[in-house]
């Protein structure tokens, strides 16, 4: 049996008549050239490297299972090409042995950089944030605008600001029991006239012109026929005084014209003025009438801000937020007490708030200098032990150790 199965398999090998191989397929027999027809795998392995290229593209670059079997494969032990189907398939590389010892489609898509793989070298859109310095992490490391600054109150309730707001009132009210306006005047005329003049310049400034302003022209009628340029040279010093003198005839001419000669105590009619904003209406209403008002000038606008009242920047807006927080009857002295603080502790440049008698409940405690004894040299005013702004301060301001300016040209 075993001598009849070696003879058929030597006539195949020679007339190429099909036999069974390993695994048990029948052989192709040669073709009509004469040649070894290809197994059916090979074929197809042939006949996909040639055609279109295959999905994995990768396979044809780098070495597949079966074409490194073939490129592997050693030759016959007897040194002939053509060794019997059964020694060839043995002596040749299998699929699954070459796939161990050639690199197979796996292992060379690990050699070789596919798109997996770039996208692990290359850096993908993930990953460049990741590199970068995120918004937490530069806010952290970047040195803040205010690093000493105290944290502002965190989710605050409204009746939890008002209460501060209020409290922060008392206690000013306290340092400045005689706060009051910083212009010198007799009547609502010399206010109106006097707080118009007060725009881009020092309260002190105007209060040493006024006086010969109101010498020579006492009521609106006078100051309405007033010859121009003489009024520019007395106004020299407040600066800005073509634009000043402008304003002060046409708002006595209105006066005159259409009041009567009499400063109206009305918010609507002071607005229609000259020169006549809602912070001058308010400061004539009142500090000459007696109205409530708020004043929002500079000093209160960055106050209210430092305190976290509001966040608002228009004056409009401000004036409404503020108001919100304090009954009416209290908006002319706070404004008053609002003011004093930032002319005197709270600076703009340089807040002394080692000094200041409200740290513990301002947010922005730390803006300044917070050493007391530096603070200290930092007071102005009277608070630092210098003159005031009027020439003629209230009796109460005296009483508490206030020093009159003194008048234009003095020291």
């Amino acid at each position: 049996m075993t001598a009849t199965k070696t003879a058929s398999k030597k006539a195949v090998s020679k007339k190429g008549a099909p036999v069974e191989d390993v695994s048990g397929k029948a052989a192709p027999a040669r073709s009509a050239t004469g040649k070894k027809a290809a197994p059916p795998a090979a074929a197809a392995k042939k006949s996909v490297s040639k055609k279109a290229a295959p999905a994995k593209a990768v396979a044809k670059k780098t070495a597949p299972a079966k074409t490194a079997a073939k490129r592997t494969a050693p030759a016959s032990g007897d040194g002939t090409k053509t060794a019997p189907a059964k020694t060839a398939a043995k002596k040749t590389v299998p699929a699954k042995t070459a796939a161990k010892k050639s690199a197979p489609a796996k292992t060379a898509a690990k050699k070789s950089t596919p798109a997996k793989t770039a996208a692990k070298k290359t850096v993908p859109a993930k990953t460049v944030p990741a590199k970068t310095v995120p918004a937490k992490t530069a806010a952290k490391k970047a040195p803040p605008g205010q690093s000493s600054v105290a944290e502002p109150p965190r989710d605050e309730s409204h009746t939890a600001l008002v209460r501060r707001a209020r409290r922060i009132n008392r206690e000013l009210a306290e340092v400045y029991p005689y706060a009051h306006p910083e212009l010198d005047f007799q009547n609502p005329f010399q206010l109106i006239v006097a707080t118009v003049l007060s725009a881009q310049t020092t309260d002190l400034r105007v209060n040493q012109t006024t006086p010969a302003l109101f010498a020579k022209y006492p009521t609106p009628e006078d100051l309405a026929e007033a010859n121009v340029e003489e009024v520019e040279e007395i106004l020299r010093p407040t600066g800005f005084f073509r634009a000043k003198t402008k304003s002060v005839i046409g708002l006595s001419k209105a006066l005159r014209d259409d009041f009567g000669g009499e400063v109206p105590g009305r918010l609507e009619d002071l607005v229609k003025l000259p020169g006549v904003g809602r912070k001058t209406a308010f400061v004539v209403l009142g500090n000459a009438f007696g109205r409530p008002g708020i004043t929002v000038d500079t000093h209160f606008q960055r106050l209210v801000r430092r305190w976290k009242w509001t966040e608002q920047t228009e004056p409009d807006k401000i004036e409404a937020a503020v108001g919100a927080l304090f009954p009416k009857s209290e908006w002319t002295m706070l404004s008053h007490h609002v003011i004093f603080h930032g002319r005197r502790i709270c600076h703009a440049r340089k807040p002394a708030c080692g000094a200041c008698p409200i740290a513990p409940l301002c947010p922005a405690y730390g803006e300044g200098e917070t050493d007391p004894e530096k603070a200290r040299k930092l007071l102005k005013y009277e608070k630092g032990g210098f003159p005031g702004q009027r020439l003629n301060p209230p009796q109460s301001y005296l009483d508490a150790g206030g020093i009159p300016a003194p008048p234009l040209g003095a020291g």
